[in-house]
């Protein structure tokens, strides 16, 4: 039979190259392709479906919204489902957090998120130039391209991505404080640095392999910015959404962003969703300075609204934190390989086997027994384990299993 896909959709596929097989549905943490045959879900929609695949109650509320003829497309407008969900927000996840931000509803992406984050930093404090650390991913326009670091991506843009200076990360050096680093080069006058609008950082780096920033670090980032007047802006476009165990990843830091870029989960239902926080007093936007066709999406709103129900009602950062134990406990007493290192906070870990061709693997064997996972890092190394939050405890362990058996046959 033909493969369509392959005689019409562009050369740029990819997670499909990996997982060949032609999927048709899904349900909790479980996706089924068209011969019959499930497969645990430990990639979860890149970081989109924290719910889980089609989580009956999001799934409910958008029925019931388009069942009633909601206006589905509106720009910026007015619309109620807008108001219920930034007035939830608000409500349930900012005002409880002693967090003050204004919403901006960018494009339906991250990286829309991010684009727009840089553009009013730049405008807020009249500089080019933007701190990002090495090993970050920020995205794949130009702007959010230009911080992210991997070679092979940033090849892809043809042109020079500039404004933008690369800061080495604590886990790259044993005897670099970056804290210190940091002052030093703001505060040389022989640096040949140009002093930032912004740092951005994730606080766990995904795409880099799996790599957690310590609450030390983080704070010391947040000072260094308070004491050089550089506004400080968090991504949790893939960590956020109770990801790491509270529903902001910086919450365990105890630190307060200027700026915090979302989007995947936050859409409730993998619905395109994109969100800019930026405290109000650096909310300087003349109106139409930045806007997207599709920054209205109402099936979002809705989803979006209905997905941080969720999120409370079915206390998804307590059973972060209860599953965060479970994996970690397992892959400790099962995971002993040689030159293997585990990393990892919440439901996000990465094994990393320091061998793209052995990850790659691992990932195929994983596939081929009913595991879906992608790898992550420097070279694509490390086999990244990302299961939706709301996963069965029962379900988890399952996965785990096939996991460690394919880590045990491909490293012996």
């Amino acid at each position: 039979m033909e493969n369509i896909f392959e005689k019409y959709e562009s050369e740029v596929r990819s997670y499909c190259r990996t997982f060949p097989k032609e999927f048709t549905k899904s349900k909790g943490a479980i996706i089924e392709d068209i011969d019959g045959n499930k497969y645990i879900d430990f990639f979860d929609g890149a970081g989109a479906l924290n719910y889980g695949h089609n989580h009956d109650y999001i799934k409910d509320k958008l029925i019931d919204y388009l069942k009633k003829d909601g206006i589905i497309h509106s720009l910026d407008m007015y619309t109620t489902p807008k108001k219920e969900f930034i007035q939830f927000f608000e409500e349930k996840v900012l005002i409880p957090r002693n967090l003050n931000y204004k919403i901006q509803f960018t494009g339906p992406t991250g990286t829309n998120a991010v684009e727009a984050a840089l553009k009013l930093a730049r405008k807020v404090k009249k500089r080019e130039n933007i701190f990002a650390l090495m090993g970050c991913f920020h995205g794949m326009t130009l702007g959010s391209l230009a911080l992210t670091s991997d070679k092979d991506s940033r090849k892809g843009a043809g042109l020079p991505l500039t404004n933008v200076t690369h800061i080495p990360t604590p886990y790259m050096f044993d005897n670099l404080n970056i804290v210190e680093y940091l002052d030093k080069i703001l505060s040389d006058d022989h640096s040949g640095v140009d002093k930032p609008a912004a740092i951005i950082i994730e606080t766990v780096q995904a795409e880099g392999g799996i790599y957690v920033f310590d609450n030390k670090f983080l704070q010391g980032v947040r000072a260094i910015c308070d004491k050089h007047d550089i506004l400080l802006i968090v991504d949790d476009i893939q960590v956020g959404c109770a990801r790491t165990g509270t529903f902001f990843s910086f919450e365990r830091a105890g630190i307060i962003p200027d700026m915090v870029v979302m989007s995947k989960s936050i859409g409730g239902y993998g619905m395109p969703m994109a969100l800019t926080l930026i405290r109000p007093e650096l909310d300087i936007w003349k109106p139409a300075e930045h806007n997207g066709t599709f920054r209205g999406n109402q099936l979002s709103m809705v989803a979006a609204k209905a997905g941080l129900e969720v999120m409370l009602n079915e206390k998804v950062e307590k059973q972060v934190k209860d599953k965060e134990k479970i994996v970690k406990k397992y892959l400790e007493e099962n995971i002993n390989h040689d030159n293997v290192e585990i990393r990892g906070i919440g439901l996000i870990w990465g094994i990393d086997v320091h061998s793209e061709e052995l990850s790659k693997k691992i990932v195929n064997e994983c596939f081929n027994n009913g595991l879906i996972l992608e790898r992550a890092g420097r070279e694509n190394r490390v086999v990244k384990i990302m299961p939706p939050l709301t996963i069965d405890n029962d379900v988890l362990l399952e996965g785990l299993e096939i996991l460690s058996k394919a880590i045990s046959k491909i490293l012996k």
